[in-house]
């Protein structure tokens, strides 16, 4: 569920003045993870690994509160839930899009995220939920990537995170990550607070 919210009222209400007219209000940061934990929970329990990331995704945002206000238009919103936004090659080659509802349950989110991705790509349809602060993620994963810039269209003000293959180093896993934020949404602080917990939910995912 969306709830429209007056921007003044709330913690925003200067970076809604400074950003919301902005022409490039999105701002990107990337950090390297080390992985290592969720390669070996995936290889030892039989789970993807793009879904153990993107539930510690979800896990890290859900603990940081600007994740759950999105502005749009000349507006500012609050959402109840978050989803995690897949994509997915469907059965005819296209590209579809799958929100995955978060779930602090792993294996609610596992089962989740199975079962809409098999329906998307069978169905060649997207699965959206507009009811969710809709995280976005794009793994492109051919080849190696040191960043992501993704593209601003004024449309989509949705955080976004990016990744290319992960990198075997000896005894350890890393993968940069790119994370783009609208400015109006988070400043530097919550996105740094952001990333720092997603690493812990990385090392620490079960």
């Amino acid at each position: 569920m969306k709830t429209e919210i007056n921007p003044s009222e709330t913690s925003r209400a200067k970076a809604f003045g400074y950003w919301m007219k902005s022409p490039m209000p999105m701002v990107t940061v990337v950090k390297t993870f080390d992985v290592t934990n969720l390669c070996q929970e995936s290889k030892s329990n039989g789970l993807k690994f793009n879904m153990l990331l993107c539930w510690c995704i979800g896990k890290a945002a859900s603990k940081v509160e600007e994740f759950f206000t999105i502005p749009e238009g000349e507006k500012l919103f609050r959402y109840d839930h978050i989803a995690i936004n897949t994509i997915f090659i469907d059965k005819n080659g296209a590209l579809c899009f799958c929100d995955i509802p978060y779930n602090d349950d792993l294996q609610r989110f596992n089962n989740d995220y199975n079962a809409m991705s098999k329906t998307a790509i069978e169905s060649c349809q997207n699965i959206l939920d507009e009811g969710a602060a809709i995280i976005g993620t794009s793994a492109v994963t051919g080849t190696e990537l040191d960043c992501i810039v993704n593209q601003y269209s004024g449309i989509y003000n949705n955080p976004f995170l990016s990744w290319g293959r992960y990198r075997k180093r000896w005894f350890k896993v890393t993968l940069p990550i790119s994370f783009q934020f609208h400015h109006v949404q988070m400043d530097g602080g919550q996105a740094a607070q952001f990333l720092a917990t997603l690493q812990d939910a990385i090392k620490n995912v079960r």
